[in-house]
Parts: structure tokens; sequence; C-alpha cells
């Protein structure tokens, strides 16, 4: 079972599941974006799709029960950071109630043996410092979704302590990942969404902090990382209760300007990028990465692709779209390039 199908992680998630022979159930909300990577892959005709709030406990109790799910995905979430000051309850009775949802079915769920529970990298105290955040540092946040994504943490921690301490219960483990891009994300207040919306209308690119660095990734390569994180929960070689980074190497983070100059330069319209300054523009991290040395060390997982396949094949994914080719045919080829990396 994968929560959040829907979304951009979820619905790469759910193909790259179905291509390997699981047998995926999603339960999400219907699509937030028009177009959507969701709707333009028919995800619906390759795996059973549920639409469900996780705010709403009865509905997805019913759902776990119909499905029998062994292995969860739990990605489901309000995910944008101006969202969260906009509305602000959303966010907190999504990320913290619906997850906490999840952890109770997964918990009176017998046939789920695995839990892999997603977060964000920003569920990190941000001290805008040089050197990649650990598993082990001070959560919270500023903004209202970092700290959802704190309190999510705190409520994941609290159920290892109690409905999952003891012997026979689901193996979990919460994950974090870095800033992930890729093909069909249409989302708003997302770089490399903002740009192609951009480009494909002629206009300029405008951005607000073009010093802020983040860890891109590509979103296969935090996507394999769960599915590693699940294989090895499953055969007890990673700890039940345990957290988990997923992020490039952290001399791999790239400025906000860059990522959008090279969208601007492969597209063919270099002289693009404009950067803007915003009155009373809400807080935004400038400086946030993560350290993966625990899941290169123990799940021998590591980022595959470099930041410059990354952007080849993010923006070749839009290109090729904006081309007439399908977003199926794109998307396979990616999932079948990274493996054979």
């Amino acid at each position: 079972m994968i929560t959040g199908h829907t979304g951009f992680k979820g619905s790469w998630l759910a193909l790259l599941l179905a291509r390997a022979g699981a047998h995926v159930t999603g339960v999400a909300l219907a699509p937030h974006t028009d177009p959507s990577h969701f709707g333009l892959l028919s995800l619906g005709e390759h795996v059973a799709s549920r639409e469900c709030d996780i705010r709403d406990l009865a509905k997805l109790r019913h759902e776990f029960a119909l499905a029998k799910p062994e292995v969860v995905f739990h990605l489901a979430a309000q995910a944008f950071v101006r969202k969260s000051y906009a509305d602000p309850h959303t966010t907190f009775s999504t990320n913290v109630l619906g997850s906490a949802n999840v952890l109770e079915c997964v918990a009176q769920t017998s046939s789920v043996s695995t839990l892999v529970y997603v977060t964000s990298d920003k569920c990190y105290k941000n001290k805008e410092q040089q050197h990649g955040y650990l598993e082990t540092d001070e959560l919270g946040g500023i903004d209202p979704y970092s700290v959802s994504k704190a309190a999510a943490e705190m409520v994941f921690a609290g159920y290892c302590a109690s409905a999952f301490s003891a012997d026979g219960t689901a193996r979990i483990a919460s994950a974090r990942a870095g800033n992930v891009i890729g093909g069909g994300d249409w989302s708003p207040d997302r770089l490399v969404p903002d740009c192609v919306r951009a480009l494909e209308r002629n206009e300029t690119i405008e951005i607000r902090h073009p010093r802020a660095t983040r860890p891109w990734q590509h979103v296969l390569e935090p996507l394999s990382g769960y599915v590693r994180l699940a294989v090895a929960l499953e055969d007890g070689s990673a700890k039940s209760g345990s957290s988990w980074n997923f992020g490039p190497p952290e001399h791999a983070v790239h400025e906000v300007q860059e990522v959008a100059g090279l969208v601007a330069s492969q597209w063919g319209r270099a002289d693009a990028v404009r950067v803007v300054t915003e009155r009373n523009s809400m807080h935004e991290s400038q400086l946030l990465q993560l350290n993966s040395a625990k899941a290169q060390s123990q799940l021998s997982w590591a980022t595959r692709w470099d930041f410059s396949q990354t952007m080849r094949h993010t923006i070749g994914w839009y290109r090729g779209l904006h081309d007439g080719r399908l977003a199926a045919d794109l998307t396979s080829a990616d999932i079948a390039a990274y493996l054979a990396t």
C-alpha cells in the first residue's frame, strides 16, 4: 500500500513497484494538479486506486481491511511550505493527525509486516549549518510545514514506544529525503515546475532566493532508498524504530540560480532567468543538506545519478512531453536507465 500515490513521488513509486511485480493499492486524494503525473500515466489501470483522506480514520481503516497490505509506504502529506502559511490547520491535521491515523491502522492490521514512514529533510531544526544533518540531530522548524514534519516524527517515536514495542509487531522506520526533482511534477512553488511553466508560456523565470542551496536529487533516488529500507526491515538488517536520511553527497548541493539557469539553457532560453525581491516574504531556509552516511554504510545505498545526469533526465522528460512524447514512455525510460546505472 502507498498512501499519497496520486502525488509526484507517490506516482513514481507506484509505477516502479507495479513494474517490479508488486500488487499495489494506493490510497490518496485526487491529484491536486492538472495535468498530473498520475493521470498522464493512467496509473489507475495499473494499481488499485482508492480515494481516501488520511485524516478520516474510519475510512482509512476500511481501506486497510480491504487491501490487507503487507508493506506500507506512507507518503501522503500536505507538502508545500507556502500553503502551510496560508492554511496551517490543514497542514497540521494532514501531516500530524493523518500520519497518526496511518500508524494506528498499521498497528491494527495484522497483515502488515513493514512500514516506511516518509517525512522530510525539513523535520530538522534548521541552523543554516554548512554540514549535513544527521538522523540524531534536533528536530523543529519555523514555518508550519517544517513544524508539522518534526511533529510527525515525534508521533512516529511515540508509536514506536507503544504500539510497536513488542515482538511480533510490524517493523517500522522513518525516512527523510532532500529536494527531489524529475518529470511529472506540476506542483506550485517548486523550482523546476515553475521554470517549465514559464518557459512553455515564453515568460521569464523569476526566482526569489538565488543563493539558497538544496540537496537536489532525482525522484528515483530516495524511492530506491525507501524500497531498500523496506527490504532491510523485512530481513531484520534495519532496526525497527530507526530513522534514515536519503540525499546526495554533501558536496553535491547546488544553488537555486544554477538549477534555474540549467533548465532555461537546456530549453534554449539561457537568458530567461530573473531574480526578484519580495516584500514581506515568508521564511524559507537558505542552506539545507543531509548526511546520508548511515544509509550508505548500513543499506549500501547511494545516489546513482550525479547532478548533471539528474538535470538532463528531468529536463529531458518535460521537453519530451512538450514535443509530443507519452508520459508513460518517458517515465519508463527513466526507470530503465536508472536501474541500468
